[in-house]
């Protein structure tokens, strides 16, 4: 059994394992119990009560958090050359075709996102096996196939991130750092949860947000009141 750390100790000291925090208090909290020496992610998981196994309730989108995710978002850019400068002004790392198409076959995979046209796509439908398990995979549902990279990468750069439900009915995702100012966490996380719910599918009965907890990297999680994030 794994011996609990002085700072996991104090961390587990200040919150109530039985309480179900509003979304600025638990805010607050997530803030007081990281201890990590780097700038740690500030992560929400959200259960909700659909059935992944079945298609017409799959939940799975894009939101473009309004104060970014604090993260610098390494793009690929999959295009031909009459677009090359375009992804390139927009702010991408990696621009270009085949020599990046040979490289992900080699199994490089060193980048955040991939970005590419709907042109282009015939010749990524064979990565899928190497990018669809890495998330990496591009969708035209996350923005991702468009014949406007340059507007992408741009989405991309400035916050915008793609979501989706795992087996288990679970979503998780990083809404910002820690040494973020409590406001834009909280903004962040409202704008999250706004867009889910406008995802519920038809076919989910019952309650459609089961829990919410927040965490940050390392830290416990928090149990956080789903009415907060409306009010």
């Amino acid at each position: 059994m794994a011996t609990l750390t002085k700072k996991r100790k104090e961390a587990l000291k200040k919150l109530d394992k039985n309480a179900v925090y509003s979304l600025s208090d638990a805010v607050k909290l997530v803030k007081e119990i990281t201890y990590t020496k780097f700038d740690a992610s500030v992560d929400v998981d959200v259960r909700l009560g659909v059935d992944p196994r079945k298609a017409d309730q799959m939940v799975r989108g894009v939101v473009t958090l309004p104060h970014g995710t604090g993260k610098t978002v390494r793009v690929l850019v999959l295009c031909p050359p009459e677009n090359e400068e375009e992804a390139k002004a927009a702010g991408a790392e990696h621009v270009g075709l085949d020599e990046y198409i040979n490289k992900i076959k080699g199994g490089w995979t060193d980048v955040d996102v991939i970005i590419t046209m709907p042109t282009v796509m015939p010749k990524i439908g064979a990565l899928g096996r190497i990018l669809g398990p890495r998330g990496l995979m591009p969708n035209p549902k996350a923005g991702t196939v468009t014949m406007e990279v340059g507007k992408a990468v741009t989405e991309v750069k400035a916050g915008k991130i793609d979501f989706r439900v795992d087996r288990y009915g679970i979503i998780h995702t990083s809404i910002g750092k820690v040494s973020f100012e409590a406001s834009k966490i909280i903004d962040n996380a409202k704008e999250l949860l706004h867009t889910i719910i406008k995802l519920k599918p038809a076919a989910a009965k019952g309650t459609y947000i089961k829990s919410i907890y927040m965490s940050s990297t390392m830290s416990p999680g928090i149990h956080v009141d789903p009415k907060s994030f409306t009010s």
